[in-house]
């Protein structure tokens, strides 16, 4: 099905897409905060998230010079430890690289595998470099080359971001499929003329009523099924 609408590699998105970033960070901070109750830990995961968010968005605007999410990780990290009255250096160092140990959705490792028998696979995500090789052992993602955005000094949705993966890829945009559980990530992708495809996640964003996306699919399995038929 892909070859007939001429794609020739699959790149995906990874936090959230393929792995369980929400759940692996409310794990983290159960450990780092052992008596925080479930309302606690959804206040403590919404600081960590709001701060990640705002300094992607400062620097995309330039209000901020380029640092890699290990920085703002453990930025985060210390704002979740002083709301929370954590004070133990060595919890709150851990906590900060909870991102290299995120679980692989159910569905991930095996759709991936299914999907690297037919196509060149490509991992394109915001984390660094270094955070990105932790996560992909921890969570057994088979790539065939895996991107960081630290390489292009810019967070997705920048279009530079989109063009790493484009440039690995050697061939035109129009062949390269971009596979994403949010929609802000799509839209980034379609907007470099790469073809895009939704699959639904518990974490994802949504796509609004005005997305015009190539292939939508409630799971990768049923995406996977559908490009390699």
């Amino acid at each position: 099905m892909a070859e007939a609408y001429g794609i020739e590699v699959v790149v995906f998105d990874i936090l959230g897409t393929m792995v369980d970033e929400p759940g692996g960070l409310r794990a983290a901070i159960r450990d780092a905060v052992p008596g925080a109750d479930d309302t606690s830990v959804e206040q403590l995961l919404t600081v960590w998230r709001d701060h990640v968010e705002r300094e992607q968005q400062r620097i995309a605007e330039e209000g901020r010079a380029y640092t890699n999410t290990e920085v703002i990780d453990r930025e985060a990290a210390q704002r979740v430890a002083d709301r929370a009255g954590l004070t133990d250096a060595g919890a709150i160092a851990r906590l900060a690289t909870a991102s290299q140990r995120l679980k692989p959705w159910d569905d991930s490792v095996t759709g991936l595998t299914r999907l690297a028998r037919r196509f060149p696979v490509l991992g394109l995500s915001n984390a660094s470099r270094a955070t990105l090789l932790s996560l992909n052992a921890y969570a057994q993602l088979g790539w065939h080359q895996a991107l960081s955005a630290e390489d292009a000094q810019a967070y997705k949705p920048a279009p530079e971001v989109y063009r790493l993966a484009l440039d690995a890829a050697g061939c035109p945009s129009e062949r390269v499929l971009m596979v994403a559980a949010h929609a802000w990530d799509l839209r980034g992708a379609q907007a470099v003329g790469m073809r895009i495809a939704y699959v639904h996640r518990p974490v994802g964003d949504p796509p609004a009523s005005t997305d015009t996306f190539n292939w939508r699919s409630d799971t990768l399995d049923e995406l996977v099924t559908e490009l390699t038929a």
